[in-house]
């Protein structure tokens, strides 16, 4: 039978329970249990991949082609495996399910309720995510704040389940929150005291309180929040915030959570996090750095890009240096000058996205980029804006675009599938999840993934048209990745560059720490290897322009 934890949020949201949640599965792989995470989102969307960047963060899309909330990127990234559609759950899917059951008149004629209707839904969908994973453990993240209404189902079908299972079988994890109070110096337990108490009033007794402060938090104020709220002294772990998210576990390791979670559950195996705190130090103590461009629309809110940012660090950690970020607004590059806005950058990254805002300034990224020999990378969208740009500057084809921001250009060098292979389901012009790509020999991607063929995860509407193919490839275009029929161009590449390469996928979503993303560490190892040409130049040499 699979163990049940259960982890809650209180005081404040954003507190860090996907961090927390992600940390104590690697704590538990560290010791050899096998875990899977879920997570329990209150929200009515049936899936985040409508949702704006603004309200949600970037949407993260899994190997079976479920468009997710970013925590599942965490997930991902810490326990080093993949997840599955079954690890998202929205009130939206809970109550479109039960509706769709009750006007097919499965209820025969009942009257539909939160309880049992949608709190049996929820229950199915937590034990189908660990009977199909095959795990010891599965961890369900309910997201929001305790209070909150819309969560109230969710807590409601957690309290059932702990009736449901032995004790020995379920444990249940609150995240709160200490605020800071300037005036008296001092963190405050009162806020923890009253989310605890909003939790047991609907019949959930913790039995680990993680307490996030962004001060340092002492024994005494522990063993009072464990004395007011009824829990082992043990049981209440402090965790600051530290300057890097992967030092978690590490903490919440040696502050005893590992120990306390496999001793309350009955299990067994003894710790391992060697390969991981050596990571983390290399992370630390990086022998250099680069400095890279992202060049998109929500740059402000770099939740929009968090996969992105993530495979920086790792592809860093890889080469040994700090890839820090200048996130550049892509419209402030059509109104000024590239040099003004990317001067000493030492790489460009183009992601993902929709919509024309920014476009045109994209493009002018990628001339920028390729007219002085810094390393490019585009990711789906990147893509399409490096092909559109080679198309108009290099093969003289002016006006050429993509037909998402242009129905009428001369050249539609980026179009919709529908166009290409006859697809017109509206749904259907979304290709989601992994797709295989044959790689071709003797380019940068296949050397940089050392093998010929590989499976990346997409999300996107919009394709490299295959008619422009043949005269972009004359001119220089090389196209370096394609789909095993040879219908779809995965990824194209600038000949003659140091690096500006393309994926139509996103690259992004299978990076980890202790794994970087082939294309990620080469992407970085060329942008350090610029910064050292870079030195080495007189000042106000010019470096010489491809294409």
């Amino acid at each position: 039978m699979p163990k049940f934890i259960f982890v809650t949020g209180g005081v404040v949201s954003s507190v860090g329970k996907g961090i927390t949640t992600a940390s104590l599965g690697r704590i538990l792989k560290s010791r050899g249990i096998s875990v899977t995470i879920q997570k329990l989102d209150p929200y009515l969307n049936v899936d985040p991949g409508t949702m704006s960047p603004y309200q949600h963060g970037e949407v993260f899309v899994t190997s079976d082609g479920a468009e997710t909330d970013l925590d599942l990127g965490h997930y991902e990234r810490f326990i080093d495996q993949d997840l599955s559609q079954a690890s998202s759950v929205t009130s939206g899917q809970v109550y479109l399910s039960v509706l769709e059951r009750e006007r097919r008149g499965d209820y025969l004629g009942g009257t539909i309720q939160a309880v049992p209707h949608l709190t049996n839904e929820i229950k199915a969908r937590i034990r189908a995510a660990a009977d199909s994973a095959r795990a010891d453990v599965i961890i369900c993240e309910v997201g929001g704040t305790v209070g909150d209404i819309e969560g109230q189902t969710f807590i409601e079908a957690i309290r059932q389940m702990r009736h449901e299972e032995p004790r020995e079988n379920h444990l249940s994890v609150h995240v709160t929150f200490l605020p800071w109070v300037g005036a008296t110096g001092e963190l405050k337990t009162k806020p923890t005291q009253h989310s605890v108490r909003e939790l047991r009033s609907m019949g959930i007794q913790p039995d680990v309180i993680i307490t996030r402060s962004d001060h340092p938090v002492s024994r005494e104020i522990c063993d009072k929040i464990a004395l007011f709220c009824d829990v082992d002294p043990a049981a209440v772990i402090p965790l600051e915030t530290v300057s890097s998210i992967y030092e978690v576990p590490l903490i919440l390791e040696e502050r005893g959570l590992g120990a306390y979670v496999i001793d309350r559950l009955g299990l067994t195996g003894g710790r391992d996090l060697a390969e991981w705190r050596e990571m983390v130090d290399r992370l630390k103590h990086p022998a250099g750095s680069v400095e890279v461009a992202v060049v998109g629309k929500y740059v402000e809110l770099h939740d929009a890009y968090m996969s992105v940012k993530e495979s920086l660090a790792h592809a860093g950690i890889a080469n040994g240096v700090e890839a820090s970020i200048r996130w550049v607004h892509a419209e402030d590059l059509e109104t000024r000058e590239p040099a003004a806005v990317l001067q000493g950058v030492d790489g460009i990254i183009v992601p993902g996205g929709f919509g024309e805002r920014g476009w045109e300034g994209k493009v002018r990224a990628a001339t920028y980029a390729r007219t002085r020999g810094i390393p490019y990378f585009g990711l789906c969208l990147g893509m399409q804006v490096m092909v559109t740009e080679f198309a108009r500057n290099v093969c003289g084809m002016e006006g050429a675009n993509s037909t998402e921001f242009d129905p009428e250009s001369p050249y539609p060098v980026i179009s919709l599938l529908e166009e290409q292979l006859g697809v017109t389901r509206k749904g259907g012009t979304m290709r989601l999840g992994a797709y295989p790509c044959r790689l071709t020999p003797g380019s940068v991607a296949a050397a940089a993934y050392g093998t010929d063929m590989v499976s990346e995860r997409h999300r996107h509407r919009w394709e490299f048209n295959n008619r422009y193919r043949a005269e972009l490839e004359t001119a220089g275009l090389v196209v370096s990745g394609i789909s095993p029929d040879g219908a779809l161009v995965e990824i194209s590449e600038i000949g003659g560059h140091p690096f500006m390469l393309g994926t139509q996928f996103h690259p992004e979503l299978q990076s980890r720490p202790n794994r970087p993303h082939p294309l990620f560490r080469e992407f970085v190892a060329a942008a350090a290897a610029h910064r050292r040409a870079a030195s080495q130049q007189p000042e106000g040499a010019a470096v010489a322009a491809t294409g």
